[in-house]
């Protein structure tokens, strides 16, 4: 289905689309399906697990789950094209004006959810606020991950000063219209922050739980995500660079 097509099924009256991006992760999805649907059970939601072309049977588990959830849409990859554009992918089919993200490894508590929604949605919040993003409390990580994390985390502060200092955290909501306004390319998700304030939006964080992984492997390596943090990290420092930015517009 086209993006057009998609658009026109987009539902006014749905509050918040819940999107998951999954790669071989048969042994979590369960759970994380349940807990989602317990944490927002009071709200008009969605969720939208977006699988990126698995070799186990986590398309088979989140088939056999939509019996159970109606609230659930599952949409696959045909080609692996990794998590930033499964997210994209999820945001472009999402129905909702407001969209959480969370990771599929179980290791983000959806029950953080409402309150990061609440925050975006309250009454005094900034007129241009268009994010809330997830900092992890008590990293249920190794040694050398939390180190690694710690290290990147501060040189990308200090270059952007994107205000993040957790932006490899993967529970967020923000505005779909904001998200699709800003720049594409692989690993976005770990700029969202710094890409939000180029186009001129306000962000805000909260404090949120995290988990051990129960089941499955960590599709990322210290040195995987140093190699192309260097040229991603270039990349966004030129896009803030040339850009200029209006402050709105006026029609007379």
């Amino acid at each position: 289905m086209s993006i057009a097509q998609k658009s026109l099924d987009r539902e006014a009256d749905l509050e918040l689309s819940v999107v998951v991006p999954v790669y071989n992760e048969s042994e979590n999805v369960t759970q994380l399906v349940e807990e989602i649907s317990q944490a927002l059970f009071a709200t008009s939601y969605e969720m939208i697990f977006v699988d990126d072309c698995s070799s186990d049977k986590t398309v088979q588990v989140l088939s056999d789950l939509k019996k159970k959830h109606p609230t659930l849409r599952v949409l696959t990859h045909k080609a692996n094209a990794g998590q930033s554009r499964s997210v994209r992918t999820g945001v472009f089919a999402a129905r909702g004006d407001l969209i959480a993200t969370l990771d599929g490894d179980g290791q983000n508590n959806p029950a953080d959810i409402p309150k990061m929604w609440d925050q975006i949605r309250r009454p005094d919040a900034p007129d241009n606020l268009a994010m809330v993003g997830g900092k992890r409390l008590k990293r249920q990580d190794s040694q050398a991950k939390l180190l690694a994390s710690r290290l990147g985390n501060g040189i990308r502060k200090k270059l952007l000063k994107d205000q993040a200092e957790d932006t490899g955290c993967g529970i967020k909501v923000f505005r779909r219209e904001a998200f699709l306004r800003l720049p594409y390319f692989d690993h976005i998700h770990r700029y969202i922050p710094a890409l939000m304030l180029r186009e001129g939006y306000a962000i805000e964080f909260a404090d949120v739980s995290h988990r051990a992984r129960i089941a499955g492997k960590s599709k990322y390596t210290n040195f995987g995500r140093l190699k192309v943090s260097i040229a991603d990290l270039r990349g966004v420092m030129w896009l803030i660079s040339r850009s200029r930015n209006p402050k709105g517009w006026d029609e007379v």
